[in-house]
């Protein structure tokens, strides 16, 4: 059987950035709406036990080769306009677009009654687990909207200086996230965590 960690979720994200030139029409801070979805990979398996054993032979593999039970990833794209005025330049229009995939475990056969029960006690605390790091990315790409919609550069013409100024400033957001998803990982599976627990309790159930 596995260590469960050798199934911890990667922290790997990746950010998308796409920069139309046509004139777009102003949005309205925080006017968008993420789209999350749920797919899943099939384990096998009529005890606790063996499920678990599954989720480390077919669950989503991270960077490394190790193996996550589950996996929360983004695709990130924006629409930004770089308007230049009296030799500044500034961003005027700042929308996301945002996909959240959560990576889950699904029973490929149907499971005994007590074993459905404790499966479902563990998946709930998983998918619960995956969801706030579906909510730090949300947090994030708020925080890159903020900081992005009505920045300004002076002696900026060409729209090149403001262009550098948000990479930087949008590297140090990134790092924060990292750092914040990493750190609740971290308590989660401890031993005594959340999801040490959960898988204790699945592996020792029925």
């Amino acid at each position: 059987m596995p260590s469960y960690k050798t199934l911890k979720r990667s922290a790997f994200v990746f950010l998308v950035v796409s920069v139309p030139l046509s004139a777009l029409a102003q949005s309205p801070l925080g006017s968008w709406q993420p789209t999350e979805e749920i797919k899943t990979y099939a384990i096998d398996g009529q005890t606790g036990a063996q499920l678990y054993a599954s989720m480390g032979d077919r669950g989503p593999v991270l960077a490394g080769g190790s193996r996550a039970i589950a996996h929360t990833t983004f695709k990130l794209t924006w629409t930004r306009k770089y308007e230049p005025k009296d030799g500044a330049c500034t961003i005027t229009v700042a929308r996301p677009k945002l996909i959240i995939t959560y990576t889950l475990p699904k029973p490929s056969s149907k499971l005994p009654p007590a074993l459905a029960a404790s499966w479902s006690r563990f998946i709930k605390g998983v998918e619960a687990h995956e969801r706030v790091h579906g909510g730090y990315i949300k947090d994030l790409v708020h925080q890159i909207e903020a900081v992005s919609l009505g920045m300004t550069a002076p002696n900026d013409p060409s729209c090149q200086k403001i262009r550098a100024q948000l990479t930087e400033k949008l590297g140090a957001l990134s790092r924060a996230e990292r750092q914040k998803n990493a750190d609740f990982d971290r308590v989660e599976m401890s031993d005594g965590g959340n999801i040490h627990q959960l898988i204790l309790a699945l592996v020792n159930g029925p």
